[in-house]
């Protein structure tokens, strides 16, 4: 394979958008928003990496984390993170609470739709990084584009939808809930336009900038996710446009102009994760 890009498969959702970038040939005639862009490879399951279009809240929800997940049947459970490419003004991210709060209170929180004010909103602009621990209570807002690096697991349980006829899940998400403030994780530099944004237990993410050459080790065992985020990111040999996926499992040499900018991600679990559940509830 050396390095290859992933095809991205289209997912209509309530909340996405129809100004969906000209990339994405295959969402010209959806006839519904397309809120998510899915890249996953069989020949590397555990990561997911989609591209996501918000026109509206998404609901108010969380993830168990593998113990639990594993404990109702699923094969992992879910951490991710997100990088805002683009924000509209006053955008935010929904996550963590002012303090914490006992199951019960999140329980009439979720049902009386008072969780929406419990919840820290985060005003966020291009160039943010999330790192969302599975147990986190959170949600993506409106007019936002970003990239989601995540366990390859559908497993959502939603506790607020805002009226939305889509079914809640309030017994299995308050006992994944970590109802609690969010803190949010500090880069660690590598070296020059290079930094690593997080390095959680199921994944690690890096950025890297330019003007630079970089050299990044991969495998057919430890394969790495590559995202470029900005023009001028040239990948043994291939210009490397913004909002395409690859993935490479031998070393590969990328330049970065000034101004652009890549992110790649690899897996920290030799578990494979990748499980379609029918009981979650995505977005």
């Amino acid at each position: 394979m050396a390095m290859r890009q992933l095809a991205g498969h289209a997912v209509e959702k309530v909340w996405g958008q129809r100004a969906i970038p000209a990339i994405y040939a295959d969402t010209a005639n959806a006839d519904e928003p397309i809120g998510e862009i899915w890249f996953a490879d069989d020949a590397a399951p555990s990561v997911l990496v989609k591209r996501l279009f918000t026109s509206e809240k998404l609901s108010i929800q969380v993830h168990p984390n593998d113990d639990q997940a594993r404990a109702s049947g699923h094969v992992c459970g879910k951490e991710e993170a997100w990088f805002i490419l683009t924000a509209e003004p006053g955008a935010t991210i929904g996550a963590g609470f002012a303090r914490e709060l006992s199951d019960t209170e999140l329980r009439a929180a979720a049902l009386d739709g008072s969780i929406e004010d419990l919840m820290v909103w985060h005003p966020v602009t291009p160039g943010d990084f999330f790192y969302v621990p599975a147990g986190t209570v959170h949600a993506i807002g409106a007019g936002l584009s970003l990239l989601e690096i995540q366990q390859n697991v559908d497993l959502t349980y939603r506790l607020y939808d805002y009226g939305r006829p889509r079914p809640l899940q309030l017994d299995e998400g308050i006992a994944a809930s970590v109802a609690a403030p969010f803190a949010r994780s500090p880069a660690r530099a590598l070296g020059p336009a290079r930094e690593e944004l997080v390095a959680a237990p199921s994944f690690t993410i890096e950025r890297l900038g330019g003007p630079c050459d970089h050299h990044v080790l991969a495998s057919t065992t430890d394969p790495v996710w590559l995202m470029p985020i900005a023009p001028g990111c040239i990948a043994a040999g291939a210009d490397l446009a913004p909002g395409t996926v690859w993935l490479a499992d031998s070393p590969v040499d990328i330049a970065i102009a000034t101004g652009g900018g890549m992110l790649t991600a690899r897996t920290t679990q030799d578990q494979a994760c990748q499980d379609r559940a029918e009981n979650g509830a995505e977005g």
